[in-house]
């Protein structure tokens, strides 16, 4: 994770990393439902990580080529160069097509 609870996030920022390889698009506001198949005990045994602060040296080394670096006095978030998830899949897409 690179965001803190209660930070104010937006469509297109980064907000952790995966463990499996290319992106994925999470909604990090929404809350968590429960269904008939799960309980409230199990769900209290998880145990998030401390967020990691990004340095800018740690930007520089996790950005992609689709990436850019969001520097402002207060913070510096990753985000995506494309911000709307859907605009990303058509120009992957497209550049695709392109290279075929």
């Amino acid at each position: 994770m690179f965001v803190k609870p209660n930070e104010a996030v937006y469509e297109g920022m980064i907000v952790g990393e995966s463990a499996r390889s290319g992106d994925m698009d999470v909604n990090a506001t929404k809350e968590k439902k429960l269904t008939n198949m799960r309980t409230t005990t199990s769900d209290e045994m998880i145990l998030l990580e401390t967020p990691r602060q990004v340095t800018l040296e740690l930007a520089l080394e996790y950005i992609e080529d689709d990436e850019l670096i969001e520097i402002t006095p207060s913070s510096i978030r990753l985000r995506k160069r494309e911000l709307n998830a859907t605009d990303r899949r058509k120009r992957a897409r497209n550049a695709r097509a392109l290279e075929s």
